[in-house]
């Protein structure tokens, strides 16, 4: 698997969701959208996808500020 362009061993025991990709990579799902295989997957889905070692997948971050 692909994780940001980076490759990624997935722990199939502990990461079988998107949630649970984000929660080993301590990641908030409130400050991020996912793109998994060029598809924004919406917020709601994140517990119901099941991860592939085939997979690609860009986490884009949010970043709060301004003047």
């Amino acid at each position: 698997m692909k994780v940001n362009g980076k490759d990624y061993l997935l722990n199939i025991l502990n990461e079988k969701t998107l949630n649970s990709l984000l929660e080993n990579l301590k990641i908030s799902e409130k400050m991020v959208v996912i793109e998994l295989n060029k598809e924004i997957v919406p917020k709601e889905k994140y517990n119901q996808v099941k991860l592939e070692e085939t997979d690609n997948i860009e986490i884009i971050h949010f970043v709060g500020g301004g003047s």
